[in-house]
């Protein structure tokens, strides 16, 4: 087992802190925190990275905009980030803003050759997010499913040389970790891009699962930290290779 990156996830909408149930955006679970603090806290508890999630922006409202470049500029780690990455203009003005990587979803189903022109042009800051639902992959923030199966979806890309590819197991109800992770090692197994694992980290045993499975380089963990089911601290404690015991010659 490799080190495994544990990033960090907010997602925001309108100004809050928010989770949501399977992705609906009408429904927020509202957490009262103070998103540029609490990126604050996740620097401090030793993350390397974090991922943010603009729900506003998915729906093409950019009333985050500011919240998010404070985010950036103030966190004290690189941010990914996500939410109506729909033009290539939007992911160069987040880039020019500084944003470490952006996270790119809609745009790669509907133009899949920009998105490898994108990834060649900054290579390591582009992301690929595969929404998996029913065995297909899902745009639109989950309400198109595309034709696309996600093994060939991924392949069609070819080697870009993306930063990653987060994987979502969407339809998965939460409990089935076992099919998540089925899948999840079935798509790294063909990426030539490291996978990054979303939607399957509730407890620390969850990361220890991840760490086995290769070219899983990280995993994505929001909600168990705002339900506080484990902390920061526990999961990238967890995330540490394990030291390879040494063989003692006699």
């Amino acid at each position: 087992p490799h080190i495994m990156i544990i990033y960090p996830t907010m997602e925001i909408q309108n100004g809050h802190c928010v989770t949501l149930e399977k992705g609906r955006l009408d429904e927020p679970m509202i957490w009262h925190v103070d998103p540029l603090e609490t990126a604050k806290g996740f620097a401090a508890s030793g993350a390397e990275w974090m991922h943010l999630t603009d729900f506003n922006a998915l729906e093409g409202d950019h009333s985050n905009e500011e919240l998010v470049t404070e985010i950036i500029r103030g966190a004290g780690l690189p941010v990914q980030l996500g939410g109506g990455m729909r033009s290539r203009e939007q992911i160069e003005h987040w880039i020019d803003k500084g944003a470490g990587r952006i996270v790119v979803g809609t745009l790669a189903a509907r133009d899949p050759h920009l998105v490898r022109e994108l990834a060649k042009l900054h290579p390591d800051q582009i992301v690929l997010a595969v929404d998996v639902w029913q065995g297909q992959v899902m745009t639109e923030g989950w309400r198109e499913s595309g034709a696309f199966e996600p093994a060939a979806y991924i392949e069609a890309f070819g080697d870009a040389p993306f930063a990653g590819i987060i994987v979502t197991d969407i339809d998965s109800d939460m409990s089935d970790v076992e099919a998540q992770l089925g899948l999840i090692s079935s798509l790294a197994e063909k990426a030539k891009a490291p996978v990054i694992a979303s939607g399957v980290v509730r407890k620390a045993d969850d990361i220890s699962r991840l760490k086995y499975i290769g070219n899983i380089s990280g995993a994505l963990v929001g909600r168990a930290l705002f339900r506080k089911t484990l902390t920061l601290e526990e999961a990238l404690e967890t995330a540490q290779p394990v030291p390879e015991p040494i063989a003692e010659f006699r």
